[in-house]
């Protein structure tokens, strides 16, 4: 199954299953945090039965709504590599600030201030269930559902500070593109799963989270030790190798740009850039 907060041709915000042919099936109104993966929202999705709409009869927003949404740093053997970096001992946390989310076909818009505006491609992982002090079993049954993402990273603003703090640079306006649904986690491999970045046509990104130094299990392990996690907290799971700021010559985003994130059974999250006028 998967779930997708839209716009109808009313105006008005709702959930619906998106079907495998790409239509929409109206299941309700949304409430304010979206669509939240847990099993009830999957039963009720699951009995949708309202109007159906072609996909480009309607606006798409970010299926959810978090109250936390966690970023991990250098999460892929490739992406270490790449970066000349150690493999880190311990996952690398970091927080983006949730106004910086955005739905597929929105426009991430780039600061004028931002000289090295990157991309990344990330599996998403919904929580579906609250968690505290997990253990692995527990862990994975937090999973409520997955997306992509894409970790729009403005490296100036990044890499500046002397600490090299990723909040602010992480956190633009438009800096968090998210979906384009929620596809259910159910008998999902996640330790499995392919991932592809384009740019313009062009293939940054190819990997599969076999690549990953932490499994999104030990991911919710660690974090949930200290800090509780609740329904429809996103995790962004890490990038693979081939961000533009580790290219020679580096390739930036730019205006004209079109950047497509592809998870595998979750289909493909596409936002065209700008500049900020």
């Amino acid at each position: 199954m998967k779930a997708v907060r839209f716009v109808n041709p009313e105006g008005e915000t709702r959930i619906g299953a998106l079907g495998e042919d790409g239509t929409i099936t109206d299941a309700g109104a949304a409430g304010p945090q979206g669509f939240v993966p847990t099993t009830l929202a999957w039963d009720a999705l699951q009995q949708a039965d309202g109007p159906t709409h072609k996909a480009e009869d309607v606006k798409l927003l970010h299926p959810v709504v978090p109250n936390k949404l966690i970023g991990i740093g250098l999460n892929y053997r490739s992406h270490a590599e790449e970066s000349q970096l150690e493999i880190p001992a311990v996952p690398v946390i970091f927080a983006k600030f949730s106004s910086s989310l955005v739905g597929h076909g929105a426009e991430i818009v780039i600061p004028r201030e931002e000289t090295r505006p990157d991309y990344e491609g990330e599996v998403a992982v919904v929580i579906g269930q609250g968690i505290y002090r997990a253990d692995e079993a527990e862990a994975r049954a937090a999973v409520g559902g997955i997306a992509a993402i894409n970790d729009v990273s403005g490296r100036r603003a990044q890499l500046e500070t002397p600490l090299r703090q990723f909040t602010l640079g992480k956190s633009f306006d438009t800096f968090s593109p998210l979906g384009p649904c929620i596809a259910s986690a159910g008998g999902v491999d996640l330790a499995d799963l392919d991932l592809r970045t384009t740019v313009s046509g062009e293939v940054m990104q190819d990997a599969n989270t076999r690549d990953l130094i932490f499994s999104v299990v030990e991911l919710i392990e660690y974090i949930s030790a200290g800090v509780t996690l609740e329904p429809g907290d996103v995790i962004a799971t890490g990038t693979p190798s081939g961000v533009g700021d580790s290219r020679s010559p580096k390739r930036y985003l730019r205006e004209g740009d079109t950047v497509e994130i592809y998870v595998e059974g979750v289909g493909t999250l596409s936002n065209p850039v700008r500049n900020e006028r």
